[in-house]
């Protein structure tokens, strides 16, 4: 903060040396008084004093003296891979920012586009105005290869992971459990179908239109485990050809029913192709609940866009920036990535089956 000038040429910043004297202290008891330090004996009433000397004046201290005296600059960037503006990367963003600006600490943050020049570049730019440490953000839950540069400070990865290093996540597994328990204390055991999958021979850390195998893999990984606990298993898969999107959900349903293979509940890996089943069973003469339920993940805005109201599983994107950022500002290292559970947000589309599957 520049203050409003004394003097005729312009604005210039207020010193240390001025607010003590304002305050009729010497200038290391001022000094002692802003920053709250406890080395020097200073009464209260002399505390603030110089306070009031500081806020008359505008005086804000010299962040550069302050990072040279500290080795903090009270700054931290977020890196991220987000195409555009989404509500999950605002609520992510959002978890973080709150955290931080309660510690007082800056948030820088910084959009890659998937660019690893990019991405190095503005690193290298970040690392050169001495942030304390870095947020390295995956808008989808994924493994990720970091740029060397990230090993220069303190990170957290978020939403993402990669070898030893701390990390949070949503707890996809306890979802996928979540997900199954539901639809068992309906009543459903013989017909259940999951809806979602990727491409023959897809492996690996590549993300596929915007989805890596993590996700996937622990979201059936938690379904299985809990439907073997109750003596039953998945009737089947539905398979995705291209996107997980509306189109290929109705597509993929729609594929599943012309074949004589009627569910009495489907399990979709996200909302929108939950949203695609519901077309389909429409389609089909097949309502929800009553004679299919659905379930969805992701806890998305579409939850809200068909009747009945849809149930599905959420992803907690606020509080994972909030538990990121305070392992950041508390140079956490667990050994392992802390998982954050997903609540279930009930809608109205699960009830008990009206037959049996």
């Amino acid at each position: 903060m520049v203050s409003s000038g004394h003097g005729q040429g312009g604005t210039r910043r207020v010193t240390l040396t001025e607010v003590a004297r304002r305050a009729g202290v010497s200038r290391s008891a001022a000094s002692f008084a802003l920053n709250g330090r406890t080395d020097l004996r200073i009464s209260e009433e002399t505390s603030a004093r110089v306070r009031l000397a500081a806020e008359e004046l505008g005086y804000s201290p010299n962040t550069t003296a302050k990072t040279l005296r500290t080795g903090k600059s009270g700054t931290v960037a977020l890196i991220s891979d987000f195409i555009g503006t989404t509500s999950f990367a605002n609520a992510m963003v959002r978890g973080a920012l709150q955290t931080l600006r309660a510690a007082n600490t800056l948030l820088y943050t910084v959009d890659t586009q998937g660019d690893p020049e990019v991405e190095a570049k503005l690193l290298q730019n970040l690392l050169d105005r001495d942030v304390d440490g870095f947020l390295y953000a995956s808008m989808f839950t994924r493994h990720v290869d970091l740029p060397p540069l990230t090993r220069n400070a303190p990170l957290v990865l978020l939403n993402c992971v990669s070898s030893d290093v701390a990390a949070v996540i949503p707890d996809e597994r306890a979802a996928g459990e979540t997900a199954a328990s539901v639809l068992l204390d309906a009543g459903h055991r013989d017909a259940i179908w999951f809806v979602g999958s990727f491409p023959p021979g897809f492996t690996g850390a590549a993300v596929w239109n915007g989805w890596s195998p993590l996700a996937l893999t622990e979201r059936l990984d938690g379904i299985e485990t809990r439907l073997r606990k109750a003596g039953t298993a998945l009737a089947g898969t539905m398979p995705i050809e291209t996107d997980w999107d509306v189109e290929n959900g109705r597509a993929a349903v729609t594929r599943t029913l012309s074949a004589g293979r009627v569910p009495t509940a489907l399990i979709c890996a996200n909302d929108a192709l939950a949203v695609g089943a519901y077309h389909a069973l429409s389609d089909a003469g097949l309502r929800v609940p009553h004679d299919v339920s659905v379930i969805g993940f992701d806890g998305s805005p579409l939850t809200q866009a068909v009747l009945p109201r849809l149930t599905s599983v959420a992803l907690p994107y606020e509080e994972l920036g909030r538990i990121a950022a305070e392992m950041l500002l508390q140079d956490a290292r667990p050994s392992l990535p802390v998982r954050v559970p997903m609540p279930l947000v009930r809608g109205a589309s699960v009830s008990a089956p009206s037959r049996l599957g």
